[in-house]
């Protein structure tokens, strides 16, 4: 038997449990993967709590869509895959467990180097932020400004950013400074005055703003800086970039991603994946938990914990 973290109602942490559920065989077009390593994001937790729209429950439902381990078992109609492998994976809820089954569109090769860790850290961080600055057009002759540039997503958003060639600023506390200055940005203290400090710094001013923060006021200080709202987007503050004829990628919008922004989502793992192989992507590891403390790691992830948080199922 397989072992996987659970709820049956939505609710606060205590509604976690850890269930024995039977093993699967992959299907066509699915591998069986035996998990190392479960990313710890906050949908998780908003999911766990309803603040994220799901189905009404049918079953127990399990929790985390990012991971990576190893493959056990090849299903028919799959190319690309055979058992023992070393996969990362992202985009199939239910990834806090010894073991799943998932489409094979959903994974990548982790490259030789590349740890089990690392690569569940990528999925949802990385997809969202590569998929975000490939939606605002960031290139070479940009002037980027992230806002929440220490965690999980603008750390990814500060590398891709630096790769595709733009100044890059992002908002920071004095603690993490260092952390978003090594990864090539320029720190920005975030709070009150940020306006005026992101404009000491770049006079001319910042031609795309991505929000990974959602904190009180980022968006109205984003349209001080920028007149462009074609250029303006959230990953968080959804409902209220709506309100503000901004874009939203997700974090609450009624606006759907489209085909192209998933594709790019999709796009972001294997190509995360190659950039760490090569020594030109890092993610900053956090705290690792075992099953029993899923709650434990939802609720410090949610405190804005430094780094990215982990499972480990089969510790």
């Amino acid at each position: 038997m397989a072992k996987a973290v659970q709820y049956t109602q939505l609710g606060g942490p205590e509604v976690l449990t850890v269930n024995e559920i039977p093993e699967q065989q992959p299907g066509p077009g699915k591998i069986a993967v035996r998990i190392e390593a479960a990313g710890v994001n906050p949908i998780d937790q908003k999911l766990r709590e309803g603040i994220r729209a799901a189905p009404p429950f049918t079953s127990p439902r399990g929790t985390g869509l990012d991971g990576a381990g190893t493959v056990t078992a090849v299903g028919d109609d799959v190319d690309g895959f055979r058992a023992g492998d070393p996969v990362a994976f992202t985009g199939t809820l239910g990834t806090y467990a010894t073991d799943i089954v998932i489409s094979a569109s959903k994974a990548a090769v982790r490259p030789a180097g590349v740890s089990a860790a690392q690569g569940a850290a990528l999925g949802i961080p990385a997809g969202t932020a590569y998929q975000a600055l490939k939606s605002l057009g960031v290139r070479e002759d940009d002037t980027l400004l992230i806002h929440g540039g220490s965690g999980s997503v603008g750390q990814a958003a500060i590398q891709f950013g630096v790769l595709f060639g733009a100044r890059v600023i992002a908002t920071t506390s004095d603690a993490r400074a260092d952390r978003v200055s090594n990864l090539g940005a320029e720190p920005v203290r975030y709070g009150d005055g940020l306006t005026g400090r992101v404009l000491e710094m770049a006079p001319d001013g910042v031609t795309a703003i991505l929000d990974c923060a959602g904190a009180d006021g980022v968006l109205e200080a984003s349209v001080e800086l920028l007149d462009d709202s074609s250029r303006i987007a959230t990953i968080v503050l959804g409902a209220q970039a709506d309100e503000m004829g901004l874009r939203a990628f997700a974090g609450g919008s009624a606006t759907p991603l489209t085909e192209q922004q998933n594709a790019w989502r999709s796009e972001a793992l294997p190509v995360s994946l190659a950039l760490i192989a090569a020594g030109y992507f890092d993610v900053e590891l956090g705290d690792a938990f075992p099953l029993d403390r899923a709650a434990e790691a939802q609720e410090a992830t949610a405190k804005g914990a430094a780094g990215k948080l982990l499972i480990l199922p089969n510790s």
